[in-house]
């Protein structure tokens, strides 16, 4: 389903220049090795292994969110930073064991670079993590900006990082859409002034309602995404000259 937001206006010089995605669960499906990492780490220390498919809701939480679920533990708890700092050692020496872009994506990036538009990365992931997965992926020399969590003082939903991609990237907040597949991440978004689009094929968790974020569009399948784009210029050039 293509959703679009009719209330924004958008001059014709402002036309949509930048793509920006976030990272887990948008750009790329890293949740077979989080979950790879978390079972791992529980099965260290004697506990059940957990299925993918209850790990998948909880990956964009990062690690808070895996060691929760795996261990009920919160930041606050006397065993968090330990397990964290193991889990995150596995993580980095599996970084793609199996994850791979999206289904889509790949050619979504070419037709986006063939259009004369550039894209970038703005993830919640410490750039320990992220340049390594972004470089192994092979998309490090045709991103535009690649910005983690760790890169400006504050991370999404703070919009801090996004305005500071846009910068990277060359063009003004009207010129960029940010497509995420976290409340935060249109949170984020919309704080910085930029059109926004819902990734509802991402790590949603089952009560979370992305029709409530308030989002410019979503899209169900990262094939609709240029789509979108184009009915969305389309859309707004008519508003321009009417």
């Amino acid at each position: 389903m293509l959703t679009i937001s009719r209330t924004l206006y958008i001059p014709v010089n402002n036309r949509l220049r930048t793509v920006l995605f976030d990272l887990d669960g948008t750009l790329a499906d890293t949740a077979p090795d989080l979950a790879y990492a978390l079972n791992t780490l529980l099965e260290e220390e004697g506990h059940p292994r957990l299925t993918l498919s209850k790990i998948r809701p909880v990956v964009s939480q990062g690690s808070p969110g895996l060691l929760y679920l795996g261990f009920a533990l919160r930041c606050e708890d006397a065993a968090y930073a330990s397990l964290r700092q193991r889990l995150l050692d596995i993580y980095s020496n599996n970084l793609v064991r199996e994850t791979r872009l999206f289904p889509g994506m790949t050619e979504l990036l070419s037709a986006l670079e063939q259009r004369g538009m550039n894209w970038g990365i703005v993830t919640n992931k410490p750039a320990f993590l992220t340049n390594p997965l972004v470089e192994q992926l092979g998309l490090a020399k045709r991103a535009a900006c690649v910005v983690s969590g760790d890169t400006t003082a504050h991370a999404k939903p703070h919009p801090a990082s996004l305005l500071y991609a846009c910068e990277q990237a060359g063009s003004d907040v009207q010129q960029c859409i940010y497509i995420g597949d976290a409340r935060c991440d249109i949170e984020a978004g919309k704080s910085a002034g930029m059109t926004t689009m819902a990734a509802v094929y991402g790590y949603i968790p089952a009560l979370e309602m992305p029709h409530d974020w308030s989002a410019d569009g979503m899209v169900n399948h990262p094939d609709e995404i240029l789509a979108w784009i184009n009915d969305y210029e389309i859309t707004h050039r008519r508003t321009a000259v009417s």
